[in-house]
Parts: structure tokens; sequence; C-alpha cells
């Protein structure tokens, strides 16, 4: 093929200018890893995930090595795998040196170069997401065709500047504006591979596109066409929405670089060990679908449907310092449950209860149930919308209190105890909502079974947006 040249291979494997690039999408945090392959039966993996399952079957089924292991930044979101595939392929990890890693690593600083066996790899500082943020132009001779660029610019956005403190954020903002504007001065024809995507809480973007190029991006990313540093800022700035409280915390331990012993698992634990575990401070999570919590779970477990984006809300609503308890369906995989929550950090999941559900009430164990309603079964109750603050404002029921589900465990003391039925845009967060409520001691809390758009069809009344 000729220099440059792109084309797309099934499960989106891209050629570009003869360099074969394999991204790996982690749909439920929203991310994506990239896998290039430079030849000799060796690779270099960019922003890889400790959850190494993806990568490691590519590898395996190509017969690779993987001798580079480069991270853009230091992770909010996701365990970075870099130091574990040092430990198990003895890769070579690349990162920014102003990360000050506590680990051996190779340091790189604007402009630096890394020989990778023919091409090349150059730094680039693009600082905003983070303070030491940096971009990885990929080379062949001397023609750039593709640049990693991490959390700064995206497909249709840049990623957010307000993971370090309130006081930087406007600061990283103009960062961002500047290294947006450098990544711009590249060749149109370079493919832009960007870590975070849709789904992601470090991502502004709501499309499903994942990578670009540097043309299409000047063309159509309204942050690249903004019209000077503040209104990229201005622009920026209003589309942060909230984000998980774990993002506070991961980054540091990537500092120190997390290493996975053993394949994350969960222990069965028969009922009677469970209550006690319970009484000594344990919190059980309840993980199976909205119908089945709702039916009967243990008082005051937390209900996190398992689904793609059950990792970002386990990092946002169950404490990292408390031993967790799942409770999964029989249809639900528990290695898989261990492994979402491994790759945020969560160690602490002591176990699942042996037999689930059948077997906690079996043993005599209390149960409770929680209510479920049809859109048109409201009736007078307070209804507490637990949506992010741009959904509820897109269109909301009238007379509606709102607080986003990340604020309700700090938040629930303000609202009285009377009967409430909580929503959101489908029930999931609903469920987790309830939880919430009835932890707190709330006696009459109901689920909606649906979202706004089911209660403006089903009562032919129209919705509010706005605050």
């Amino acid at each position: 093929m000729g220099l440059g040249s792109t084309t797309r291979r099934p499960h989106g494997v891209t050629i570009v200018s003869s360099v074969e690039v394999v991204p790996l999408v982690d749909e439920g945090l929203g991310n994506s890893a990239y896998l290039v392959e430079l030849g000799d039966g060796r690779a270099l993996a960019v922003d890889a995930s400790i959850d190494l399952r993806a990568m490691s079957e590519v590898v395996e089924r190509r017969g690779l090595t993987v001798a580079f292991a480069a991270d853009t930044h230091l992770h909010a979101d996701f365990l970075s795998g870099a130091r574990h595939l040092a430990a198990i392929q003895d890769a070579r990890v690349l990162a920014p040196a102003a990360g000050r890693r506590e680990f051996s690593h190779r340091g790189l600083e604007d402009a630096d170069e890394v020989d990778l066996g023919g091409l090349r790899l150059r730094a680039l500082a693009t600082p905003g997401h983070t303070h030491e943020h940096l971009s990885y132009v990929l080379l062949d001779g001397e023609r750039p065709v593709g640049v990693f660029t991490g959390g700064s610019l995206l497909v249709g956005s840049a990623a957010r500047t307000d993971l370090v403190s309130p006081e930087q954020t406007e600061m990283l903002a103009r960062a961002q504006y500047h290294s947006l504007q450098r990544l711009a001065t590249l060749p149109d024809d370079v493919a832009v591979w960007p870590t975070h995507g849709a789904g992601s809480f470090c991502s502004a973007a709501p499309g499903t596109e994942r990578t670009s190029t540097i043309g299409r991006e000047k063309a159509t990313n309204a942050l690249l066409r903004a019209t000077d540093e503040d209104a990229f800022v201005a622009e920026l700035l209003d589309s942060l929405g909230s984000y998980p409280s774990y993002f506070l915390r991961l980054a540091e331990i990537n500092r120190y670089g997390p290493i996975l012993d053993r394949e994350p698992a969960l222990r069965p634990l028969d009922a009677a060990h469970v209550s006690r575990l319970l009484a000594d401070d344990a919190m059980a999570v309840d993980v199976r679908p909205v119908p089945e919590y709702a039916a009967g779970h243990i008082p005051g477990a937390l209900s996190i449907p398992f689904r793609p984006a059950f990792a970002s809300w386990l990092g946002w609503l169950a404490p990292p310092d408390r031993p967790l308890i799942i409770v999964h369906s029989t249809h639900q995989r528990p290695a898989e449950i261990a492994w979402q929550a491994a790759k945020i950090g969560y160690d602490n999941l002591a176990g699942e209860i042996d037999g689930g559900m059948a077997a906690w009430a079996a043993s005599g164990q209390p149960v409770i149930r929680t209510k479920l309603a049809r859109p048109d079964e409201i009736a007078s109750r307070r209804v507490l919308d637990v949506r992010q603050d741009s959904e509820f404002a897109a269109g909301h029921l009238p007379g509606a209190t709102h607080i986003e589900l990340g604020d309700l465990p700090s938040r629930s003391a303000e609202l009285p105890d009377e009967p409430t039925v909580v929503m959101c845009g489908h029930g999931e967060r609903a469920a987790g909502g309830a939880s919430l409520l009835e932890r707190a001691g709330h006696t009459d809390v109901t689920v909606l079974v649906g979202g706004p758009d089911d209660w403006a069809r089903d009562t032919g009344r129209s919705l509010e947006s706005g605050t």
C-alpha cells in the first residue's frame, strides 16, 4: 500500500502506511488501547489496561511479544497494564518523565524519540488533560502516519481538564487549547488514535467513532474550530459534567505501577459467613438485573446492575476500603465481575454468596423487597431523578427533584422520608438510587421502570427542560 493510505479490517484493525494498528476497545469505560505490530514478532502497546485479556489474545494468536508499553499519562479511570507487561513480557515501559513513576521506565520529554526497530515514536508535550500528558507520533521514516493522542485530541472533542484540582482547571483548559493547536499542525492524513472516547467520563464526545484523522478533526471538531483561546476554554468547561470519585485516587496508584499477582476471582462464602462479614463493616453489592434485585435482596445492599458501565458505578458508589460481598445471578459470570472491579483498582472484593440469594433466603437470613412502578403509576409521590445534570436539563418530569446518582450518598439526608419514586433513563441507576435511600433509612421507595420519554408517552403529558 502507498505511504499514508488507510484501510480497515474486521474488528477495527487499521493499516496505515503498511503499519498494522489494532484498537482494543473497552466499551464499559469508553477507552481504547492500541497494539502496533513492529515486525520480527514484536509489538508496541499504548495505554494498555491491567485487564490484558483482549490484548493477550491478539498477541498469542499472532505470535507476538510486546516489546514496548507506552502510557500517554497517569490514568485516572483505569489501572495501567504497562508495568505488568514489563513483568510478563519484558516490555520496555515508555512514559512521561514528569509523571515521576516509581518503577523502572524510560521517562520521555517533548521531542524525545524512541527507535522501535524501523518505526520511531516521537513524544509531543500536550498538557491539558493532565500536566505531564504526552502524545506519541508514530513515524515511518520521516513521515508521521498516526498519533496516539491519549486524553488530548479526541474524536469530536478533547478530554476534560478538571481532574487535578478546581484551581487548576482553567489553566489546564488553556494548556489543552495550545496542545490541540499543536496537534492540528500535523498533516491532514495523519491518523488520530485517542485513548478516551464515547462512554468515558474523561470525554465529552457523544459520537461512536473512536479513531479519526487530523484533517477530519480540523473540519468537524468544534473545539478545534473555536474562534480563539477564550472561546475554546468556555466551550470545553461548559461541557464538563461530574465524574466517578475513584478518579481522584487512581492516578497515584498508577504512579507506583500495579501488578496483578493472580487472576481476579470471587471466593464462595456461605450465608452465615456473609452475615458475619456484613455485621463487621462489609457491604453487599447486588449486581443482578433490576427485577431480580427488586424481588428480594439483602437489607442495605447496594444495587449496581452488571452491565458495560458497571466498573464506573462501582468506583463511584462503593467504598474502596470496605470488604464487598457480591450478589449475582446464575447467568452472570463471577470472573467477569471480578475483572471489572480489578481494572479500577478494587481489590476489596471479599467474595460472593455461595448459591446466591436463594441460599441466603433458605438459610433464614432477612430479605427485603423494593417496589417497581410503571410510568402511569407514579401518582402523587415525590419523583427523584438521579440522571446526570445534562440529561435532566434536556427533559424531566414536572416538579421532579434532581440529585445525580453519584452525589446521592452524601446528599440523601437532604430528603425527608416520604413516598419516593426514583427514576433515571431506563431503571438501572434508579435501582442504585433506591438502594442508597433504603440504606439511609427511607422506608417507602419505588423504582420507575423506564425513563422520562416512557412517562411522556404513557401519560400524554409534556416534559420540562432546563434546571
